[in-house]
């Protein structure tokens, strides 16, 4: 059989792999859309590099756009398998989705009004509400640790990988010509002791392991440091210089994470009070999505539950709905907190936000998770002096912070301790995938040292034999 590494290949977006078996069979891992790629960003989404009506099964490792972002488009273009993947991912793709839909709809003729003055050609988005709901009708959940056969030959098991809630790695048993071959792929990897979520799981010996490695050459800091530095930043900007704090933050995962840090302040009595917004509709949908699977909070959040019923809510916490209520809060200079999606700062309404604040030196945009360089995250965080924002040019005024450890991905001790269990001599190939290749190359040698025989860093496309 082959794999095919069609995102994700020495990035961190656009998660594809593509597994064709001796016979044909054709089996997808994730269908992520490429996010932050700068002009890159829509050629990339547009081809996949295969043929979608020749995939015959999609197995999805978790809800966040950059793995399950391009399933509508895939659908549109003709693939008519199974979608497999946790119970909980598939409550919170559903949603994520619909608002991938709209917020490309929305973004695209925003955009176009710009373009329309300066005689541009006019965008269309990748695809419609419609085509969410018709990419819905072919999922199928399966639980963790209920080995299931799509085939005879082929058979798969989720184990938690404690990224997200209803995230998953999964393990693939293919047997061609009555032999057996294990294959591992991580999706994405949280981190021991996360906020939230229980600990990624051990898994079965594999032959093949597609492992993540975004954070392949970085150590967090302790999380505990998380409520003080968010404490600090918040007193500083909104107390003493009486300016707005803008956090972009991911719907689902950083801004639950943002919220019950909020709420551990509230507990000991020392939050500001202040409003605090979560400008997105999909932030509350998610945070209910969370409320639903206690099943996957950890020791730490389940015993805050015995005093606090709702471990993300606190006195001033506001969910904006309308575009209008959004609006009204750049028209509204009170010191506050806007905490809005996306995380990379590339789409919906923390964009608006960003462009109405950022030239106000009192206030302060907080980056909480990675951003791709290309992205206008990336470029707050690199310290550019001007960035553009839907094709305009804004001088950064604003002060612009970071919160490295605020990250729902291990770091290379977490990585290194997710691939422990495995016997090293038995694992045929680690390919490292969704990283940067100058941190893939650190990872390569930190995993060589653990006594795994060979790491490859596969490219954009590139089709390996196994």
């Amino acid at each position: 059989m082959t794999i095919t590494f069609h995102g994700a290949a020495r990035t961190v977006t656009g998660s594809k792999h593509l597994l064709q078996l001796n016979d044909g069979t054709r089996i997808l891992l994730d269908c992520g859309m490429f996010q932050g790629m700068g002009e890159h960003t829509e050629d990339l989404n547009e081809h996949f590099g295969f043929n979608p009506e020749k995939v015959d099964h999609l197995i999805l490792s978790h809800a966040h756009i950059d793995h399950c972002g391009l399933i509508p488009r895939l659908v549109t273009e003709g693939f008519k398998g199974q979608i497999f993947c946790t119970p909980p991912t598939f409550d919170l793709v559903k949603i994520l989705l619909t608002d991938s839909a709209r917020i490309q709809e929305q973004d695209t003729a925003y955009s176009n009004k710009h373009r329309i003055k300066k005689n541009l050609p006019l965008l269309t988005a990748l695809y419609t509400e419609d085509d969410v709901t018709a990419a819905l009708l072919l999922f199928k959940t399966v639980d963790y640790h209920q080995e299931f056969a799509i085939t005879p030959s082929i058979k798969f098991m989720f184990t938690d990988a404690g990224h997200l809630v209803g995230s998953a790695a999964m393990h693939l048993t293919i047997t061609e010509s009555a032999r057996q071959t294990h294959i591992t792929f991580s999706g994405d990897v949280g981190r021991y002791g996360d906020i939230l979520l229980k600990n990624p799981e051990p898994f079965p010996q594999a032959d093949y392991i597609l492992l993540e490695s975004t954070y392949g050459d970085s150590l967090h800091k302790d999380i505990g440091a998380i409520e003080d530095k968010l404490l600090e930043v918040i007193k500083r900007t909104c107390l003493d210089q009486k300016g707005k704090l803008i956090i972009p933050a991911f719907s689902v995962g950083r801004t639950q994470e943002l919220l019950y840090a909020l709420n551990s302040l509230e507990l000991k009595g020392i939050l500001p009070d202040l409003h605090y917004y979560v400008d997105s509709p999909l932030s509350e949908k998610a945070t209910r999505v969370l409320m639903g699977h206690p099943e996957v909070y950890n020791k730490e959040v389940s015993d805050v539950l015995k005093i606090d019923a709702n471990p993300f809510g606190f006195k001033g916490l506001r969910f904006v709905q309308t575009t209008d209520e959004s609006k009204a809060l750049n028209d509204d200079a009170t010191p506050c907190v806007i905490i809005s999606s996306s995380g990379m700062a590339e789409a919906g309404r923390v964009k608006h936000h960003i462009k109405n604040n950022i030239g106000n030196p009192n206030c302060t945009i907080l980056m909480v998770g990675y951003c791709e360089p290309n992205s206008l995250g990336g470029h707050l965080l690199r310290g550019d002096k001007d960035v553009f924002i839907f094709g305009e040019k804004y001088e950064v005024k604003s002060g612009v912070e970071s919160i490295k450890s605020m990250s729902a991905h291990g770091d290379y001790d977490d990585l290194l301790h997710f691939i422990a269990g495995q016997q090293p001599q038995k694992v045929k190939k680690i390919f490292l995938v969704h990283g940067e290749y100058e941190v893939q190359q650190h990872f390569r040698q930190k995993i060589l040292n653990k006594g795994f025989p060979a790491v490859e860093i596969p490219y954009q496309h590139q089709k390996i034999e196994l």
